[in-house]
């Protein structure tokens, strides 16, 4: 069941517009569309029409560059759809929107604040080795070694000094994205930042920790993973929210990984409403049911007790929701990032493991 935007608030588009060049309006169009290309250049004609673009703007040369640059493709049925390019734009887009102006050590970020192999430079130095990087030379402790030893500028090796860097381990994630209906409840668009976000995500995992791995999973009524690439595409149906089975699929798959260390982004508006009971599916969409809330706590503690870091992304600000992700992030010992659905880059972080609140922008 797919669910398509006719209305385009003119508010949201006059907002939209602002600052945006062309191709990060498509980009915003096409997750809109839930990937659609053709929906979002139907959006990019309507709003040539209603005067939001230029009259002069060649929206068709537009399409075309962007054929010729392999962004779009034409399938065997003689659909428009995003190129392998395309897909690696979008998520690239996606990411320098959310993450821009977020700080080192937010999502993503596993140093262990100890010296070793690493790429982040302290300011502690240590005699050089064969083998270390020059760059890693301090010049001037080295010349001032010199200085001290010889009364001149007679450098050996002896005197080189070289800086000690920050020990980074690797990590293995998993990003579990909500597609329940909630996710579309009452025209409330929440599943298209949803899968902004997830883009940003694995935008930064695959490009500022390469050595990391990363796997992606949907979850409504059931869990189940999806490719990376298919992001773009997924949509929010008609399902209940089991979350205890989104953590739990994610556990399994982080078990079989080889990283030291793991951890779930989760990606919802917050409320869970099934769960599974062997072969049958309890649900209730009215409400936080205990019996839910109970079990997805329990798992959340199991994560924990396996040392399976949960950082949840929020996009919604009922305080009810809000108070459960509370308590789930608490049981787990994790972090949670509250964004409402029009704010994604700016996020109020709770984060249980240094035991702070703070605003992250």
């Amino acid at each position: 069941m797919r669910h398509r935007y006719r209305h385009l608030d003119p508010a949201w588009i006059q907002a939209l517009l602002e600052g945006l060049n062309m191709q990060r309006i498509f980009n915003q169009l096409l997750l809109a569309s839930g990937g659609d290309v053709e929906q979002a250049m139907e959006w990019m004609r309507h709003l040539q029409e209603q005067g939001y673009l230029p009259e002069d703007m060649d929206l068709e040369a537009f399409f075309e560059r962007m054929a010729r640059e392999q962004m779009l493709e034409v399938d065997e049925e003689g659909n428009v759809r995003l190129g392998a390019v395309g897909e690696r734009r979008i998520r690239r887009s996606a990411f320098e929107e959310i993450f821009q102006n977020l700080k080192r050590g937010g999502a993503g970020y596993h140093a262990m604040r100890a010296p070793g192999e690493g790429t982040e430079a302290l300011p502690e130095t240590r005699p050089y080795e064969f083998g270390d990087d020059l760059d890693r030379i301090d010049i001037g402790r080295s010349f001032h070694n010199s200085l001290k030893r010889h009364g001149g500028l007679q450098l050996t090796e002896d005197d080189l000094e070289v800086h000690e860097t920050e020990q980074q381990t690797h990590c293995a994630t998993i990003v579990a994205i909500d597609i329940s209906h909630s996710m579309v409840l009452y025209g409330e668009d929440r599943i298209t930042p949803a899968r902004k976000v997830a883009l940003a995500l694995t935008e930064l995992i695959q490009t500022k920790y390469p050595k990391d791995s990363v796997g992606v999973l949907t979850f409504g009524d059931l869990a189940q993973e999806v490719r990376i690439d298919d992001i773009p595409y997924i949509d929010a149906g008609p399902y209940h929210t089991n979350t205890r089975d989104a953590l739990r699929l994610a556990r399994g798959l982080l078990s079989r990984r080889k990283q030291p260390n793991k951890q779930i982004f989760l990606i919802t508006d917050g409320k869970p409403s099934a769960i599974t009971e062997g072969e049958e599916i309890y649900k209730n969409p009215f409400g936080l049911d205990l019996k839910i809330v109970n079990r997805t706590l329990e798992e959340a503690d199991l994560c924990r007790r396996q040392k399976v870091v949960v950082t949840t992304f929020m996009i919604a600000s009922d305080p009810t929701l809000q108070s459960f992700v509370e308590k789930l992030t608490a049981t787990n010992r994790g972090r949670a990032y509250f964004a409402s659905p029009d704010n994604l880059g700016e996020f109020i972080l709770a984060d249980y493991i240094r035991n702070r609140r703070r605003r992250v922008r």
